[in-house]
């Protein structure tokens, strides 16, 4: 029976098991590379850099673990309704400087996440919804006096920067909630001007309100004088001297009835009544 011998050269064993080792390595790392996690109220972007780009055909990722090819990336952006502050100087209609600080409520549109990122960026707070918020602010702001953005008209700016700056935000991807003014800021002297204004305006108000409470008081007692001298004047025009003594007989006649001791002298007083004498005086 023949005999074969297979010569293995030296080292080739070891040099196999590396390269296993490194290739399992290699696929390792791609595959943990491949392995991508949206966390909560966020949304991933893929970039394809052998295929498309930027996927705008797909949704964007979902919140859980998703598997991705190694040579793409995916940007993960958060989609929860955020805040920004902002504090800005701008002009009055006279021209004058205003400092209002305000809160924006924002966040992007998640259909149009991939959007965002390929047309605007992950910057895009910055590069868009910052230089929307001012320059709705600015065209508000100049149409008011101090005195009205101070006082009266806040409200009434608030939603008119809200609404311009939709307008602005109408094709740029990001979803605008709210727009609150916390402060208005005037210059010192503008502002202790409004404030003694605002002050002389109350106090003729409460001038007003006290001329207006006596007015009506004086119409009272016009109105219950007038009352008094009406039944004055209808009561005189009743009585007549016959009525009178009638009424003077009547009452003589009753004293005349009662058990006291009394002299009674007819025809003798003023406008010929009795006169009625007590004996005991």
């Amino acid at each position: 029976m023949e005999e074969y011998h297979i010569n293995i050269p030296k080292g080739s064993k070891p040099r196999n098991l590396a390269l296993w080792i490194i290739g399992g390595i290699v696929a390792l790392i791609a595959l943990l590379n491949s392995v991508v996690t949206i966390g909560p109220g966020e949304a991933g972007v893929i970039f394809r850099p052998l295929g498309m780009g930027v996927d705008t055909v797909h949704p964007p990722l979902s919140e859980g673990v998703h598997i991705v090819a190694p040579w793409n990336t995916v940007y993960v952006y958060n989609i929860r309704q955020q805040q920004l502050f902002e504090t800005m100087k701008v002009l009055s209609q006279d021209g004058l400087d205003i400092k209002l600080d305000a809160s924006i409520w924002f966040q992007p549109v998640v259909k149009d996440l991939a959007k965002l990122h390929k047309f605007r960026g992950r910057t895009y707070v910055d590069d868009v919804l910052k230089p929307a918020v001012r320059s709705a602010t600015r065209s508000v702001v100049g149409r008011y006096t101090p005195e009205q953005i101070y006082s009266s008209k806040r409200e009434a700016i608030q939603q008119e920067i809200y609404d311009e700056t939709r307008k602005i935000l109408a094709n740029q991807y990001v979803q605008l909630n709210k727009i609150l003014v916390r402060d208005v800021t005037l210059p010192t002297t503008i502002k202790t001007a409004i404030e003694r204004k605002l002050k002389q305006q109350q106090e003729a108000l409460e001038y007003e309100f006290k001329l207006q409470k006596e007015k009506k008081e004086a119409e009272r007692k016009r109105i219950e004088a007038q009352g008094i001298r009406d039944f004055q004047h209808i009561v005189t025009e009743g009585i007549s001297d016959k009525l009178l003594r009638w009424k003077g007989i009547e009452a003589t006649l009753k004293l005349a009835e009662s058990p006291n001791a009394k002299v009674i002298v007819i025809g003798s007083g003023k406008d010929g009544l009795p006169i009625i004498l007590n004996p005991e005086n």
